[in-house]
C-alpha cells in the first residue's frame, strides 16, 4: 500500500505488513516530481514489487511522480521540515531517522540529496549514490567545492553513473576509486515505443518535437529560436511535451515571435509513446545531459535525433545520426533539422536508432544491475 505521511515522526514505518525478508530501502531525491531519475525509479520499483519496501524522501516535499508507482507496492512518502539555514539541525534529523529505522540501504540522487550522504557518514547504513547529471550551475564545469565534497562523502559508498562522461568525472575529477564507480546505462521498455501508437497530433506539416521537464538547463528557448529559423524556410510544426517552471516564459517567447499557430504545448504526458508517434525528428536542446531517457525513447520509436553535443548523446545514437549531434547554438540546430527534413536519410537513420536502442538500452539489463547493487552484490 502506498502511503503519504507528513507527521514528522519515526512511526512512519511501524506496523508494516510486508514480508520480513523484504529489503527496506530509503531513497532520497531533491524532488519527486516527474523527471528522468524519478521515472527510472518508478519502473524499477514496479519491477521489484513487494520484495522491497520503500521510504521515499523528497527534499522539497513534492511527490508528483507517485502516480507512476504500482498502488500495491509497500511505499511511504516521508516529509521533513527542512530549514536550509540550519544545516546541522537537518543533518541530526536525517541521521536520527536513519538510526531509528535502520534501512538495509540508503539511495541518494545527485547533488540535491548530498546532505543525506553527509548525515550517513562514515557509514551508518549501506549507501548507494546515483549520479545522473548536473544543474545549470555545473553545466560548463565542475564546482571545486562540490567536487571535493563528493570525493570526501562518497569514498565509502557505491556510486552509480548513467554515462561514460560521468564515469570519467567521478574517477578523474572526484578522484573516486574506479572499483566503487559503476556505469549502468539507462534502459526502457523499447517495445512500448515501437508498437505503432496513435499520434497525439493530427497529421500535417513535418513535426519536430521534444519531451522534457521545462527547466532552465533544458534550454528550450534555444529550440524555439531554432524552430523560428527553420519555419522561415519550410512549413513545419513544433511539439513540446512536458511541464515545469519555465513554461510561461516559453509561451511568451512563442507569442512574441509570432509562432503560436505552429507550436503546440502538450503539458505533462504519461502517454509519451503517442508524442513520439507524432514526430518526424526528435530534438534535444539542453545545456547539460548525460544519458537522457527521452533520447532512448525517441530512438526506440524509430526517430532520428538532432541534439546539442552533450553527455553521451553522440555515442548513444547510431553511426549515421552522429553528424547531427553537434554544436550548442540555435543556428546549428536549425541547420541540422533542415538538412534532415529535406533529405531522404531520416527514415533510414531512425530505423538504425531503433535497432541500437534495443541492443544497448535494455530495461531488463538495467533492472538486473540495479537489483544486484541494491541487494549488496558487487557488479
Amino acid at each position: 500500500m502506498i502511503r503519504s505521511n507528513f507527521s514528522r515522526g519515526l512511526s512512519t514505518v511501524a506496523g508494516r505488513t510486508s514480508d520480513a525478508e523484504a529489503v527496506l530501502q530509503v531513497t532520497v531525491f531533491a524532488t519527486f516530481r516527474v523527471g528522468g531519475p524519478q521515472v527510472r525509479f518508478a519502473a524499477l520499483a514496479n519491477h521489484l514489487g513487494r520484495s522491497f519496501r520503500h521510504i521515499i524522501v523528497a527534499m522539497d516535499n513534492q511527490f508528483d511522480c507517485k502516480s507512476l508507482l504500482d498502488p500495491s507496492l509497500d511505499i511511504t512518502f516521508r516529509s521533513f521540515d527542512i530549514d536550509k539555514a540550519k544545516i546541522f539541525a537537518n543533518l541530526r534529523m536525517f541521521r536520527k531517522f536513519l538510526g531509528g529505522i535502520k534501512p538495509d540501504v540508503l539511495v541518494t540522487h545527485n547533488w540535491g540529496s548530498i546532505e543525506w550522504a553527509l548525515a550517513n557518514w562514515p557509514g551508518l547504513v549501506r549507501h548507494i549514490h546515483i549520479e545522473d547529471g548536473f544543474g545549470p550551475e555545473e553545466a560548463a564545469r565542475q564546482l571545486p567545492r562540490r567536487a571535493l565534497a563528493r570525493r570526501a562523502l562518497l569514498g565509502r559508498s557505491q556510486v552509480v553513473v548513467a554515462s561514460h562522461k560521468l564515469e570519467q568525472i567521478a574517477t578523474g575529477i572526484w578522484k573516486l576509486d574506479p572499483h566503487i564507480v559503476h556505469f549502468v546505462p539507462n534502459g526502457i521498455d523499447c517495445e512500448r515505443f515501437a508498437a505503432g501508437a496513435e499520434p497525439i497530433v493530427p497529421a500535417g506539416a513535418p513535426t519536430i518535437g521534444t519531451v522534457a521537464a521545462l527547466r532552465r538547463e533544458k534550454n528550450l528557448p534555444r529550440l524555439i529560436e531554432a524552430f523560428r529559423t527553420l519555419r522561415e524556410n519550410m512549413p513545419c510544426r513544433l511539439v513540446i511535451a512536458g511541464d515545469g517552471p519555465e513554461r510561461s516564459i516559453l509561451e511568451e517567447q512563442v507569442e512574441r515571435l509570432g509562432l503560436g499557430e505552429d507550436v503546440i504545448f502538450l503539458g505533462h504526458r504519461t502517454d509519451t509513446e503517442r508524442v513520439y508517434a507524432s514526430l518526424s525528428i526528435y530534438v534535444l536542446s539542453s545545456d547539460t545531459e548525460q544519458m537522457p531517457l527521452s533520447v532512448i525513447e525517441a530512438m526506440a520509436a524509430g526517430l532520428p535525433v538532432v541534439s546539442t553535443d552533450v553527455g553521451d548523446v553522440r555515442e548513444m545514437v547510431s553511426a549515421g545520426n552522429r553528424e547531427f549531434i553537434r554544436g550548442d547554438d540555435a543556428e546549428t540546430l536549425a541547420l541540422n533539422l533542415g538538412t534532415l527534413l529535406e533529405s531522404r536519410q531520416a527514415e533510414h537513420i531512425g530505423a538504425h536508432n531503433q535497432i541500437k536502442a534495443r541492443e544497448d538500452f535494455s530495461q531488463v539489463k538495467m533492472f538486473s544491475a540495479y537489483e544486484a547493487l541494491l541487494r549488496g552484490a558487487v557488479i
